[in-house]
């Protein structure tokens, strides 16, 4: 049997190998065709504005001679995917190359023009915010086997209860309250899907499909009527002393708001937690093995109850940034699919909440980069700008994963003997 398995086994790495070359050397071809025509002037890229500490000078690129090299280096990576089929480093070497495809079509945009790269990076971390808590949440609760779908409806809840309360209390109610009502329906899924025992798929649609039409109705219908319940005071930016006035790095990370700093302080304790606490240890085993861990004194329902929801709560709390965050105000819908892109980011990041927060950069890139070119006027609709964020999602779940092993017991039920 070992010598029938091993060839089937190679010959698979190989397919995904030549697929990846194919790849790469398509976007070659893109890249030099498409894009190095049109790139003869200079890229202008600002790392520096008018109020900083410490200016840096401006980045400028050539476009024409770094596009032909990126599509030189793209096609290097390609052909030594077909000549090494079945490598170590395919998925390395994807990432790298749609990297240095990203990064040309970026200069091809701003070729002859200019734009701020740090404001760009910063307007990344703010949109990767309610990505990297969605997929932190996620984490939380596959790692005790519980499938967390609703993670969309809870950031919408969290979203909507900012405003609401934000409105007649002040920010800080807003953000507790959020907070609250995330833990409410974690508690609920939990359960729904522990001590119910059903389908944590449908529990997680369920609450999604409830929280949307709820949200909707009350804003359609007592919003429109009463709109001083929808206009919450927005968190301001808070610069943090000498590490806000280094260049670049600073205004990314130490001039935001307070869900920028809650997200890093979130997935740092988390990480914490998980990895280096007697507390996460059995968490991590129920999620491995719970009918183990049961047996030696860890109350299983108890630890998914808890994580659960824990996770509803950050959930609850990365929904307050799109308004208590953002506008201020909540909109029907206005998750717009983060808490699914969250459950991307966190397949991406293995299930490592430093990983689903690299992820969300990713896709907060993504985000914030269909902006920054809506406003250079590529000679692109902005239909397809507009789905940048989502392409990315697909493109990094289906080309970079791989094989990413989820904890053992997810998704399963445990009924204790």
């Amino acid at each position: 049997m070992t010598v029938m398995t091993t060839p089937r086994i190679d010959s698979g790495k190989r397919r995904h190998a030549r697929v990846t070359g194919a790849i790469l050397l398509g976007l070659a071809v893109l890249t030099a065709v498409v894009f190095g025509p049109d790139a003869s002037g200079n890229a202008t890229f600002r790392l520096s504005r008018p109020t900083d500490v410490w200016p840096v000078p401006d980045l400028v690129v050539s476009g024409g001679p770094f596009i032909y090299v990126a599509a030189t280096v793209l096609a290097f990576l390609g052909v030594r995917q077909f000549l090494h089929g079945g490598a170590k480093w395919t998925s390395l070497s994807l990432g790298v190359g749609l990297a240095i495809a990203v990064l040309a079509f970026l200069v091809w945009a701003t070729t002859g023009k200019a734009f701020s790269l740090t404001g760009m990076l910063q307007a990344t971390m703010v949109r990767a915010v309610p990505i990297a808590l969605g997929g932190l949440a996620g984490v939380l609760s596959e790692r005790v086997a519980v499938v967390n779908i609703a993670i969309e409806g809870m950031l919408l809840a969290g979203a909507f209860t900012g405003a609401l309360v934000g409105s007649l209390v002040g920010g800080v109610g807003g953000l507790a309250a959020a907070v609250a009502v995330g833990g409410v329906f974690g508690f609920i899924l939990a359960a729904l899907v522990v001590t119910y025992r059903m389908d944590q798929i449908i529990a997680g649609v369920v609450i999604n499909l409830f929280v949307l039409g709820l949200t909707s109705y009350v804003s359609s219908q007592v919003f429109q009527q009463y709109r001083f319940l929808n206009n919450a005071p927005v968190f301001r930016a808070v610069k943090i002393p000498i590490l806000g006035d280094i260049p670049v790095i600073g205004p990314m990370v130490f001039h935001q708001n307070i869900f920028v700093y809650g997200a890093l302080i979130m997935v740092g304790a988390a990480t914490y937690y998980l990895f280096h606490t007697r507390l996460g240890l059995r968490a991590r085993a129920v999620g491995e093995h719970p009918r183990a861990a049961d047996t030696l004194g860890i109350n299983v329902y108890r630890t998914r109850y808890v994580n659960v929801t824990l996770a509803g709560m950050v959930a609850g709390f990365g929904g307050a940034w799109f308004t208590l965050g953002s506008v201020g105000r909540f909109d029907e819908g206005m998750t717009g699919g983060r808490g699914f892109i969250g459950l991307a980011a966190m397949i991406f990041g293995r299930w490592h909440p430093v990983g689903a927060l690299a992820a969300a950069l990713v896709f907060g890139f993504a985000d914030s980069l269909q902006q920054k070119l809506a406003l250079l006027q590529t000679p692109i609709p902005s239909e397809f700008l507009a789905m940048a964020p989502y392409v990315a999602t697909i493109i990094v779940v289906a080309g970079l994963v791989g094989r990413a092993r989820p904890p053992a017991a997810d998704g399963k039920p445990y009924v204790k003997e």
